[in-house]
């Protein structure tokens, strides 16, 4: 009976172990960086994993919705990768700042100049995109990943919701919602500008009332002293006439 429980526990613990050092599946997915708003531009970045413990990454390729063109997309240089950037004859012209047009970028391929996606590593390739479409809540996007030892993996399926997540998911990327015009910003600030010129203005009128009282005071000191002065002046003379009549009188005597 011991050593069946023995063996039992050391059977689990097994299991255990080996579920613990089997490391977990990474896939190739896009991330907004800062935020990806509906009918806006955003910079992405395609992040891929080097699932293999014996070969390198050494080629994307990514794959831009045909029924979501974009006008605009620029990948951002990648030190030891060169892209590659392919258009292609829209059906239908797109308008873009009052202008048609009649192609778009189609896909977008990195081949790496030297080691590529070592072993344990991943890399993350931006791109600057936009239009976004308004009318959408996600970009699906298909990725082919392309090793040393010749392996192709196609990230290309497209999940769906409320199932389990595919072998090979086709990386999605998730629109916000639109970013505001700048309107209400715009009245904030007005509303701040009127609030400031209200207050300038009321600082203005009580510098001015100020300066008016100030001014006042000085006016009445001023005449107050100008009374005392001759008041005194006029004291002064009264006393020195007072002195002569005196001095008169003793020199008749």
């Amino acid at each position: 009976m011991k050593v069946s429980r023995i063996a039992t526990v050391g059977a689990v613990s097994g299991i255990a172990v080996l579920a613990l050092s089997v490391p977990a599946f990474a896939h190739v997915t896009v991330q907004p960086e800062g935020t990806a708003a509906k009918g806006g531009y955003a910079v992405v970045a395609f992040k891929v994993p080097n699932e293999r413990d014996n070969a390198s990454t050494t080629k994307l390729e990514i794959t831009f919705p045909a029924d979501q063109p974009l006008a605009s997309v620029m990948p951002q240089p990648v030190s030891g990768w060169k892209a590659e950037v392919t258009k292609s004859k829209l059906d239908k012209p797109l308008e873009v700042h009052g202008k048609q047009i009649d192609e778009a970028v189609t896909k977008v391929t990195w081949t790496a100049d030297g080691k590529g996606i070592e072993p344990g590593f991943f890399q993350k390739f931006p791109v600057s995109v936009g239009t976004l479409p308004a009318d959408a809540d996600q970009m699906v996007f298909k990725a082919i990943q392309t090793y040393s030892n010749k392996e192709v993996v196609r990230w290309i399926e497209v999940p769906q919701e409320g199932q389990d997540e595919p072998d090979t998911p086709a990386p999605v990327l998730t629109l916000s919602a639109p970013e505001g015009d700048g309107h209400g910003h715009g009245a904030s600030d007005a509303k701040s500008d009127d609030k400031g010129d209200d207050k300038a203005a009321s600082d203005q009128k009580n510098t001015a009332a100020e300066a008016s009282a100030s001014g006042d005071g000085s006016d009445t000191t001023a005449r107050v002293l100008g009374i005392v002065g001759i008041v005194v002046g006029a004291a002064g003379i009264g006393y020195g006439v007072l002195a002569g009549r005196r001095r008169d009188s003793g020199a008749s005597a």
